[in-house]
């Protein structure tokens, strides 16, 4: 499992021109990708790494500060582009597993006290951001 974390100071997802997530920080945007490995445990382990991460502003954490996750599926972090100029999705887990993965880390998060907003999985996204900092972490599990 891949996470690619930006510190924000506000976040927002849209569908169709419909807002259908959105925070206001200090929080975190968090881009999530499922590769045909990833368990209900790396999962678990993702959420409690991005609930205590210490990156918010005095080395704060999330749960130090009941501060918002928007989460997002993306397959896309685990496109492959070292060969050629177009990328191949083979490492990416089908929708069929990464839905139900992409759902658990929000479950983990939500039941460790998170407010999570999300993204439509497999839906043309819009995703527009404030990156506060600018701090974005990779995060592999």
């Amino acid at each position: 499992m891949r996470a690619v974390v930006q510190r924000v100071s506000e976040a927002s997802v849209t569908v169709g021109g419909e807002t259908v997530g959105s925070i206001l920080g200090p929080g975190l945007c968090v881009l999530v990708g499922v590769t045909h490995e990833d368990t209900a445990e790396h999962a678990k382990r993702l959420a409690a790494k991005l609930w205590s991460l210490r990156i918010l502003d005095g080395e704060k954490s999330c749960s130090d500060l009941s501060a918002p996750l928007l989460v997002i599926s993306q397959f896309t972090l685990y496109g492959d582009a070292r060969k050629g100029r177009r990328p191949t999705w083979n490492a990416a887990a089908p929708g069929e597993v990464a839905e139900p993965m992409v759902n658990a880390v929000v479950a983990e998060l939500r039941a460790l006290g998170a407010h999570v907003e999300t993204g439509v999985f497999g839906a043309d996204m819009r995703v527009a951001l404030v990156n506060d900092g600018p701090i974005t972490l990779v995060i592999d599990i």
